[in-house]
C-alpha cells in the first residue's frame, strides 16, 4: 500500500483521526482535510511513517474542495480512496429549529460529500479506487430532534447510491458506511435550535463503539470493496432490519430513547 493515497476530510478529531491513523499504520500517504489546522498539524506530525499533506478546508465552499483534490494531485499524483467524513449534528425539535441550523447541516454534510465527490471523480476513476461516505443509522432512519442531520445522511445516502449505479460499469467503488453511537465529539458540536453548541453530550460516551474500532471496520470494508456497513448490533443492523418489517415499532422505540435523554426536546410534546 505504500503508494496509495488516502483524502479524509473531517480529519482533525474522531472517525476521521482514527481513519488516518488506521491508513497510517497500514502505509497510505494521506491527504487530511479539516478547519481546524491546529490539529491536523498535531497528526500529521505524529505520523512520521508515511506523507502527509495537511489541508485546512471548509467543506462548505466548493473552491475550498477543489483546492483539496487539486492539492492532493499536486502532491501524490493520485487519488486511490476519498473518504467524505466531515459531518455536523444538531439537537432541536423541528418547530424550534432555525431554518440556518437546517440549511448549515445540509451545507456540511450533503454539499461538502457532492463537492469533494465532482473534483475527486475523474482521479478515482483512473485509479478504479474507492468512493466513500461516512453517514449514520441517522441515514436510515428519522432521528427525532435531528431533522436536519437524519435529512443529510439520507441525502449522501441516495448520492453515492446513485453515483454507484451511474458508474456501475467503471469498476469504482463506492462505499456508504453508517456508524451507530460512537464516541466522538460530535454531540459536543451538535447544533442547537438557534446555532449554538450544545457543549455537554447527554449520552454516556463509554458505553458506545470507539472512534478507532469504527475506523477499522471502515477499513476493511473498503480494502474488501462492500457496498455498504451497518456498525454496532442492536442500534445499527438490528434496528435498520426491524424498521423494514415493523416501522411503526421502531419509531415508537426510537422516539422514546429520544425522549429520555437529558433536556431532551421531544419531552414537551
Amino acid at each position: 500500500m505504500q503508494n496509495k493515497v488516502v483524502v479524509i476530510t473531517g480529519a482533525s478529531s474522531g472517525i476521521g483521526k482514527a481513519l488516518a491513523e488506521k491508513f497510517a499504520f497500514e502505509g497510505w500517504n494521506l491527504v487530511l482535510a479539516a478547519r481546524r489546522t491546529d490539529r491536523l498539524n498535531d497528526i500529521k506530525n505524529k505520523l512520521t511513517n508515511v506523507e502527509v499533506l495537511a489541508m485546512e478546508t471548509d467543506v462548505t465552499i466548493e473552491s475550498d474542495c477543489k483546492i483539496l483534490i487539486d492539492s492532493a494531485i499536486e502532491k501524490f499524483g493520485r487519488i486511490d480512496v476519498l473518504i467524505n467524513n466531515a459531518g455536523i449534528s444538531m439537537r432541536a425539535s423541528f418547530e424550534d429549529v432555525k431554518l440556518d441550523v437546517l440549511r448549515q447541516l445540509m451545507d456540511v454534510n450533503y454539499w461538502g460529500t457532492v463537492y469533494c465527490t465532482r473534483y475527486a471523480l475523474k482521479h478515482l476513476l483512473e485509479r478504479k479506487g474507492s468512493l466513500v461516505g461516512v453517514i449514520s443509522i441517522g441515514g436510515y432512519i428519522g432521528l427525532p430532534g435531528r431533522t436536519g442531520y437524519s435529512a443529510s445522511k439520507f441525502a449522501v445516502r441516495g448520492f453515492l447510491d446513485t453515483i454507484r449505479v451511474e458508474y456501475l460499469k467503471t469498476g469504482l467503488h463506492v462505499l456508504v458506511a453508517a456508524p451507530g453511537f460512537t464516541a466522538t465529539e460530535i454531540r459536543k458540536n451538535a447544533l442547537m435550535s438557534d446555532g449554538s453548541l450544545q457543549g455537554e453530550t447527554p449520552r454516556n460516551e463509554n458505553k458506545m463503539m470507539s472512534a478507532e474500532d469504527c475506523a477499522a471496520k471502515i477499513y476493511k470494508a473498503i480494502i474488501r470493496r462492500k457496498r455498504k456497513i451497518i456498525l454496532t448490533f442492536i442500534q445499527g443492523k438490528a434496528t435498520v432490519f426491524v424498521a423494514k418489517m415493523w416501522a411503526d415499532l421502531v419509531d415508537r422505540v426510537v422516539y422514546w430513547t429520544f425522549a429520555n435523554e437529558p433536556d431532551s426536546p421531544l419531552k414537551k410534546f
